[in-house]
């Protein structure tokens, strides 16, 4: 099996099966796999004084992109030939739909986990994923990184991402998917697969930004969807849904009652009057 057709298989594992990534590869895959998960590490902080070179060539602190907003990352390697594709596409089309704004709302970090990729090619990932966004002046607030092998595997280590390297293919086997930091760096939520729903990814970045970012709809939306850490998604909690679907109706029977009862003394004085 070629390390293409295993990204593939693993784009689709990530996708349909995404609480298996958190577990360690059965003995019966190939070796290459064995090797690649994805843990979740909720709660975990990130290396702030990691050293990392930016889409400019310069040497920037992973904390320097973190204590103002939420950060989604993005874990691929920028000459990946299948899935890091994939998954920068379904980044980039949530993103699309999100009202919010890198460099406003939250920050986005593309790091490469492959040591032998240059600034440079993190420069022209950039140039390309900016196009494709369509928002330039959300440049400032979209981060694509490289680093060496130690750096890179702190970070990766923290996040619970584990990738396995083929020398005969030149490839990486990797899993797929996205993390939320919240603004101190701490690891708030993953979203598994190639395929991100703009809600969750929404309410992620709300719940990270402690409330800080977002609506009041998503206030509500929060109140009725939960992060479930086995699956990567909001799933509805019924018994929230039927209180707040009681509360309305409360609500709406209050503003009747009310609109009724003035009603009545306007006719009331008006016959007095007559």
């Amino acid at each position: 099996m070629s390390l293409r057709t295993v990204a593939a298989c693993v784009a689709i594992w990530g996708l349909c099966a995404a609480p298996t990534l958190a577990q360690p590869p059965s003995n019966e895959a190939p070796p290459t796999l064995q090797k690649v998960r994805f843990e979740q590490r909720l709660g975990e902080r990130v290396p702030h004084d990691a050293i990392f070179l930016d889409d400019t060539g310069a040497e920037v602190r992973l904390g320097d992109y973190l204590g103002e907003r939420p950060v989604v990352l993005a874990l691929v390697y920028y000459e990946c030939p299948m899935l890091c594709p994939m998954i920068m596409n379904g980044l980039l089309q949530a993103l699309k739909t999100l009202t919010f704004s890198p460099g406003e709302e939250f920050d986005v970090i593309t790091v490469s986990f492959d040591p032998g990729e240059t600034w440079q090619q993190a420069r022209d990932a950039k140039t390309l994923h900016l196009e494709r966004f369509g928002r330039p002046e959300t440049a400032a607030g979209w981060h694509f990184l490289t680093g060496t092998e130690a750096v890179v595997r702190q970070l990766t280590d923290a996040v619970g991402f584990y990738y396995a390297y083929d020398p005969e293919q030149d490839e990486y086997a990797h899993a797929a998917g996205i993390v939320v930091l919240t603004p101190d760096g701490l690891v708030a939520r993953y979203f598994y697969g190639i395929e991100f729903p703009p809600r969750d990814l929404r309410l992620g970045l709300v719940e990270a930004a402690e409330g800080k970012i977002g609506t009041l709809v998503d206030q509500v939306l929060l109140y009725c969807y939960r992060y479930d850490p086995t699956t990567g998604k909001y799933s509805a909690v019924v018994m929230n849904i039927i209180r707040l679907g009681g509360v309305v109706t409360v609500l709406v029977m209050a503003v009747f009652l009310t609109a009724a009862w003035r009603l009545d003394r306007r006719l009331a004085a008006m016959e007095k009057t007559v």
